[in-house]
């Protein structure tokens, strides 16, 4: 353990220290041991203005730095500072490199691979199933997803990545100790397991407002690229595109209605030139140079429809969401049929319902139909070709 670890750790308690700040005191002492004892008047001979002074004085009074690194222990958190190999490397190559992370979990070697993902709290029923697709293919393509675990998108995008056995990075906008919302905290303690939860925040600070455009860079940081899926002008998620952007990361937008706000702001990303459109994870890993020709993605296998039920069910849905009414009244099954049939398909990973009763086809199924529907026009095509042939 770096000997000097508990002084960083109480430092990052001083609010108005940030990577300027800290590196002042670096280069003003030997060690930030020295910095933490320093008189007042030593203190104030560098670079820090008179209020940071005040504040470390103040501040140190309360805090013992060992105390402070006993927490970290009783939690569970590790504690990294720019030094320290642990330390993700992409992220010391931004400017605003935050001095200490704290981390719940693990960093692995191939999170060198990954992508921010991320997009509005209020996110509607397409915008939830591109997140599932893209983040399937991004994960069985070896990517690691990070996003914020807020509600919505980014809930979204962590919980596909689990489903698919992928790794995950949560970027929080508060201690690692203290999981908002409150309802992500099982899917937070499944992170951990597979991935880690990680903030510049030291462990009891809360889901403060001011706090989250500041993580965003962070979610970025870590990242070779941001990935935006439905957000408004103002949201969030397009703060985290620009500061990519600041980043020199890659950006992608998937486009939406022009009639939804929510998808406003990824479409005006596009039409800026600040983002790279995007239909398929193909698209992305293309701009990234990971992909291959003959790269082929492990995708689940689907099992087709083992009754006429569930084939009158299929030949009713799309990729569009049709609400369980609609599909009654199409297929002409009574409205306990087509429930229980839905539920089948949902388990066999035909089907999948999107909010409000509303259900669509994965994209295995469709695959499947469209490639029946070729065959079964491409053997129509050849029998007219061959009827031609004879009367001539």
């Amino acid at each position: 353990m770096n000997d000097d670890l508990p002084y960083w750790i109480a430092f990052q308690r001083v609010s108005r220290l940030g990577r300027v700040r800290f590196g002042h005191l670096e280069s003003h002492f030997p060690t930030l041991k020295d910095a933490w004892h320093a008189t007042e008047s030593e203190l104030r001979a560098t670079r820090l203005d008179g209020r940071t002074v005040d504040e470390i004085l103040k501040t140190r009074v309360d805090i013992q730095p060992e105390d402070e690194l006993e927490r970290l222990h009783r939690h569970r958190v590790s504690a990294y500072t720019w030094h320290d190999e642990q330390y993700p490397a992409r992220l010391r190559q931004i400017y605003d490199m935050p001095p200490v992370l704290y981390v719940k979990g693990e960093f692995e070697p191939e999170d060198d691979l990954s992508l921010a993902v991320v997009g509005t709290r209020k996110a509607t029923p397409y915008g939830r199933e591109v997140t599932r697709e893209f983040v399937r293919d991004l994960v069985h393509a070896g990517l690691t997803i990070s996003s914020g675990l807020a509600a919505g998108i980014d809930s979204t995008a962590h919980y596909a990545t689990l489903q698919n056995r992928g790794r995950t990075i949560a970027v929080l906008g508060s201690g690692v100790d203290i999981i908002y919302p409150a309802q992500n905290r099982k899917m937070a303690a499944e992170i951990v397991e597979h991935g880690a939860l990680i903030s510049d925040y030291p462990i009891g600070t809360p889901p403060m407002k001011e706090n989250f455009p500041r993580r965003n860079r962070i979610m970025s940081g870590i990242s070779l690229g941001c990935l935006v899926i439905e957000g408004n002008e103002k949201s969030g998620a397009l703060i985290t595109a620009r500061q990519a952007l600041e980043q020199n990361r890659e950006v992608f937008a998937v486009p939406g209605s022009a009639l939804s706000e929510r998808s406003r702001g990824p479409n005006l990303l596009i039409q800026n030139g600040e983002a790279k459109l995007v239909l398929t994870a193909e698209d992305i890993l293309q701009e990234l140079n990971l992909s291959q020709e003959d790269r082929q993605l492990n995708l689940p296998s689907t099992t087709e429809p083992v009754d006429e039920e569930q084939a009158a069910v299929l030949k009713v849905l799309s990729r569009s969401p049709i609400h369980i009414d609609e599909i009654y009244r199409a297929s002409g099954m009574s409205m306990p049929e087509v429930s229980s049939t839905l539920t089948m398909l949902e388990l066999n990973d035909l089907v999948r319902q999107v909010g409000g009763m509303h259900y669509v086809l994965t994209r295995e199924a469709h695959a499947i139909y469209e490639s029946k529907r070729e065959n079964s026009n491409g053997g129509e095509q050849t029998e007219t070709r061959t009827a031609e042939n004879q009367l001539t």
